[in-house]
Parts: C-alpha cells; structure tokens; sequence
C-alpha cells in the first residue's frame, strides 16, 4: 500500500466516472487539467464533513448497474458470500462454511445469520437469485459462465453445480446479494449502511444500521452529474474521496493538497507476441526478448509508482506468487544476449542482428488513445533495441489497433485485460482462447490451464508454480506491470484505509475520520 501527499495532481479518470456508460446517462466532459477556481484548502481535514459523490439518476443497483461512483458505495450496502483481501483471496462473508463434492462439481454453501436493511431474515432465496442475476449481467457473466446451476440444498444452504472443476470457486463469489424491492435501482442489501433521505435537506445519505461498527452514523452523498462537476466538488472539499485510475487514458485536473492511497488490482499490462506468423513463432527468441525489460524501472517512470512490477501472470500479493519461478523472467540482458546469439542472431556493423534468413525487425502495436501505454511502448522498443532488434511503434486508434489485433497484423503487440481473482489465463493462452490474439496452441500449457483451475487446497499452490513455470518457458507473452488503483482524499481527513480491488472501504471498522 502506497500512501503520497501531493500539492498538485493529474488524475485519470475516464474509467471511474463513466456517466456516459449507460443510455440515458450524460456524457462526461474532460475539463482542462487543472481547473482555475480551486479555493485554497485548509492545512488538515479539521472542520470538514466527510461526504461521498454519487449519480442518483444512475441507480445503485450492485449487478445490473453500470455507473461507477455508484458501484464505489456498493460494498457499504450490499455484501456477497465472500470478499477479496489485497491478496485477492477470499474472506467469508455472508457465507458460513461449504463444502465440496469429490468431482469438485457442486459446491455447498451454508449461510450465516444476516437481516436485509428492512429487517427480513436473509435465505438461500435471495442468493440464488442475486447469483442467476448476475450470470445474466455483462459484469459478472464472464467469470460465472461455467456455473451450469444454483439451487436451495439441505437446510436452507445454497448449492452451485459447476460444468468443470475450479478450486477456487469462492474467489469468484464475492457478486452482491440483494433483495429486490419496489424501486428497481434501490434494491435491499445486508451491508453495513442503508440509503435514505436528509430530513433537513431531501438530500441522500448513507444511514448506519443498528449495531454495525462504522466510523460514522451518518454519510452525506453530493450529487454529481458530470467529470467537471466531481473535479470541482473535489477541489472545492465538498467530497472527501474518490476512486481514480491514474494511468487511464483521459485526465480530469485536481490540485489542492490531498493524499492518495493505492490498492493492488488484477488489471495486467503485457507484452503478446505472435506465434503463428513471423520471427517470434521461435520460442527462442521470444524466451530471449522476454528478459529484455527492467519492470521497475517502468513502473517508476511511466506509471509514478502506480503499480506493481510483474515477471508473473499472477499478482505478487497472491499467495500462489512463486518468486523463484519469478526469478527466471527477470530482467537479464546478459542472458538474453547468451540465447540470441546460440539461436544464431548475429549482430551486424549497423547494431542489428541476422541470422541466415531474416534481419531482426519486429513491428509492436500500440492503442494510441492511452498515453501511459503509448510512453510504455517506446520504453520497450528501447529495451528491445539494446539488445540488437529493430523496432517499429506503429501507435493506433483503438479501432485500427482492434483490427490489426483480429488479423495477427503485428510481431509484438501492448496488451492490457482485467484478470478474475482465481488468475485464469485461458482467454489470454488457451488455443483460440478469446483474449488469445498471438495465437497460442500450445495443448500441454492447456493442459497445465486445466490442471490449475482445478485443483484446490495444497495442491492449487504446486499447480500454480508449475503453470507460471511453463509459461515463462514456452513465452507467449511478457507480463509488464499490474495497474494500481487510488483512493484521492483530502488532506488529514482519513487513516486506517485498507483499499482493495473490489471495495475500497475494505475494513472501514478502522477507518479514523477528522471532522
């Protein structure tokens, strides 16, 4: 966890707010980087309000809504059958306990004791159908597509049948439970905090339910309508926090002394390689450049410190991290020399290598859209070009990126995708996996996929190891850095944040507040 305080920042923020996400909703407008009527802020949070922004017009519906301010607050209200830690492993929540079938097919999910905010007992009624819900959901299908069945077990338990094996299921199981009610934007939740209107103003508030230990019985929501309105009322201390992507593509310009927070996400920048067409078909040369890059350097100069340098497709919180496996993808330009020239890369009097057929001359694509993978880009041209390699940056429209990715019109190309916690590569290295773009069909690292997903308790952990070890060796791609996330506060207000992917509130129980 990372925790700076700056007098002046240029934050990203085009994934948070999409206001423009959903039809109906008004489209955001980016404002210059730094706004010019920024009052002067105090020295700490003494005397301020801790308030959060929100879209009300938005709704604030867990699964099927789309607005991000909103789904920020979700975890205050809603809880599911797990939650994530920092290391992306699951923590009981409303579940109990559970058990497993020998085939690891139908898992059994006992529930604990828990009220929705209108007082009603929660029952398997309302998880089956907040799980079928978000199977439905553009959010949440991917990662439950190959739940086959959810039903009521003995007792009132809630069963889940599987189409295959995934140990680790509940990493997955962290979707909201609601219960519907007569608003389809508002339903119920268990969470620690109910919406309900001011008396004073009419305004929404976060109201604490009886019992919780929260910091504060009471959160008022400010309203916001568009990027420049959150801008402002950040800037003029109206909102006490707000959840950024420093390295997204469009900025919105705050300033005033602030703080941030960073929190590890499962959203990986990487380095594909095509392996049906062109010199990096040879696993050789792709294992050679591969040890081309100094991640840490990168992340420093490109991203501000705002991620984590990864040698693994796996984040290095997790516990299935193996950093001796980690150790052979690490940057070494010795090595990489070693295995260029035994596979016959000779370098010639222009500081390019040949071999008998073919000059060292690779093309990366890159979206041009994203500044920071654009700055990314050229930092690994220039790694690759130390090592004797001439290379192209062909920087593109999303559009034209997009196609060029469909037609394997590249030799290397800058990716980036949102892993599951459970760290599934299939769409990225599976043959004709989704994601799978370079072309990778390779059936023992599918086996090794399988062999994986499957496997739970102790053995997850060797299956785990020995799959980061086959794909550092048969080298598909080059994972780069794992993008931060950011809590922005004002200055003094907040301690005790513990932030994660999935809810930036994650132990609020700690939380100490100024007002």
């Amino acid at each position: 966890m990372k925790r700076k305080r700056n007098l002046k920042l240029i934050l990203a923020l085009a994934l948070l707010v999409q206001l423009a996400a959903c039809g109906g909703e008004p489209e955001v407008v980016t404002p210059a980087p730094t706004l010019t009527s920024t009052p002067t802020p105090a020295t700490d949070g003494k005397g301020l309000d801790f308030v959060l922004p929100c879209y009300p017009a938005g709704g604030f519906h867990p699964i099927t809504g789309s607005n991000r301010l909103n789904l920020t607050l979700a975890p205050l209200l809603y809880r599911g059958l797990f939650s994530l830690d920092s290391g992306f492993t699951p923590q009981n929540d409303l579940c109990e306990s559970y058990t497993v079938s020998e085939d690891g097919l139908t898992w059994t999910f006992t529930l604990k004791e828990a009220a929705f905010s209108d007082g009603t007992a929660l029952t398997a009624a309302e998880v089956i159908a907040s799980l079928n819900k978000a199977r439905q959901s553009d959010r949440y299908s991917s990662r439950l597509a190959d739940l086959t069945k959810v039903g009521v077990g003995e007792g009132g338990a809630v069963t889940v049948t599987l189409s295959r094996p995934n140990g680790a299921l509940p990493s997955l199981l962290d979707v909201p439970v609601v219960k519907e009610s007569g608003d389809p934007l508002r339903p119920l939740g268990t969470g620690p905090y109910f919406l309900s209107e001011s008396e004073e103003t009419g305004e929404l508030v976060l109201t604490a339910r009886e019992g919780e230990q929260v910091p504060l019985t009471q959160i008022p929501l400010r309203s916001v309508s568009t990027g420049d309105d959150l801008v402002y009322a950040f800037d003029a201390r109206e909102i006490s926090l707000v959840d950024v992507d420093l390295n997204s593509t469009n900025a919105l310009g705050y300033s005033g002394r602030m703080e941030t927070t960073d929190y590890p996400t499962t959203t990986l920048l990487y380095l594909g390689f095509n392996m049906k067409n062109g010199l990096c078909r040879e696993n050789s040369l792709r294992r050679a450049l591969s040890l081309a890059f100094d991640r840490e350097t990168m992340v420093e100069r490109i991203f501000a410190g705002h991620g984590e340098a990864a040698a693994l497709p796996i984040h290095p919180n997790s516990s299935l991290y193996d950093a001796g496996v980690a150790t052979q993808a690490l940057w070494n330009e010795e090595e990489a020399v070693r295995l260029l020239e035994n596979a016959g890369w000779r370098l010639e009097e222009d500081g390019i290598r040949e071999n008998r057929r073919s000059r060292l001359a690779l093309k990366l694509i890159v979206n041009q859209e994203n500044t920071a993978k654009a700055a990314l880009a050229d930092a690994l041209a220039e790694s690759l070009q130390r090592l004797g390699c001439d290379v192209t940056v062909d920087k593109l429209p999303w559009e034209d990126f997009s196609a060029a990715l469909n037609r394997g019109s590249f030799d290397l190309y800058l990716g980036e995708t949102v892993l599951t916690a459970d760290f599934d590569l299939e769409d990225l290295l599976r043959t004709r996996g989704a994601l799978n773009y370079g072309g990778c069909a390779d059936g023992e690292l599918d086996a090794w996929m399988d062999a994986y997903r499957a496997a739970a308790g102790e053995e997850r952990q060797a299956a785990a190891s020995t799959l980061w070890e086959q794909v550092t060796q048969v080298a598909p791609m080059v994972p780069l850095v794992f993008k931060n996330g950011s809590l922005l506060t004002q200055w003094g207000q907040v301690r005790g944040m513990a932030p994660t992917q999935r809810d930036v509130f994650f132990g609020l129980e700690g939380w100490q507040i100024v007002e």
